[in-house]
């Protein structure tokens, strides 16, 4: 029973949808209605309000990285379905009608919740890639498919198979990102459109 009681906490904790929250709390209506339509932080930002987009990334890496660390402390041998289930609840809260975001910023916490070198190796792939490319999408995807292999070189084995499902579902959410980058249509991180 343990691993649904551990997907269970994760899929609370990711479920919570920060975004759509604070701009709410902010008097900027419903962030769904601008832009990609998703509750993230790269679409709060569209918002125009950096301050609120920062605080979005940073509450959804938290409930990413609360639920791997409660996780470990209570359900130790099942953690990876913890980290699972933040993911599909950040992208699929039943809130809001299972249309979440993406999962890039929860997988910041969850991979730092999961090993301090994994978390490391995400945020130096995701923050490089942002700066150097200014895709958000592309940084994202590249960070997720960073993940599981960290996890391999560093020797936490056991945690490939969900790093690599993960990486899978969140390419899959960002198909139409995928689509744009090849057209060369996909919006820079700081573009007007």
């Amino acid at each position: 029973m343990d691993w649904i009681y551990a997907s269970l906490l994760g899929y609370a904790l990711g479920s919570i949808p920060f975004g759509l929250l604070l701009t709410r709390m902010a008097g900027m209506g419903d962030v769904r209605n601008i832009g990609s339509g998703n509750i993230g932080a790269t679409n709060v930002l569209r918002t125009g309000n950096k301050g609120l987009a920062a605080l979005t990334l940073l509450l959804d890496l938290a409930k990413g990285y609360a639920a791997v660390v409660l996780a470990w402390m209570w359900f130790p041998e099942v953690v990876g379905f913890a980290a699972l289930g933040a993911i599909i609840g950040h992208c699929f809260p039943v809130w809001l009608r299972f249309k979440g975001g993406k999962g890039v910023a929860t997988l910041a916490g969850v991979c730092s919740g999961l090993a301090w070198q994994i978390g490391a190796i995400y945020a130096v792939v995701w923050i490089g890639m942002l700066a150097i490319m200014r895709f958000s999408s592309l940084a994202g995807m590249t960070a997720a498919v960073a993940a599981p292999v960290a996890a391999w070189a560093f020797g936490y084995l056991e945690l490939v198979p969900v790093l690599a499902a993960i990486a899978v579902l969140i390419a899959w959410l960002h198909r139409e990102n995928i689509g744009r980058l090849r057209s060369g249509t996909e919006p820079k991180v700081g573009s007007k459109k």
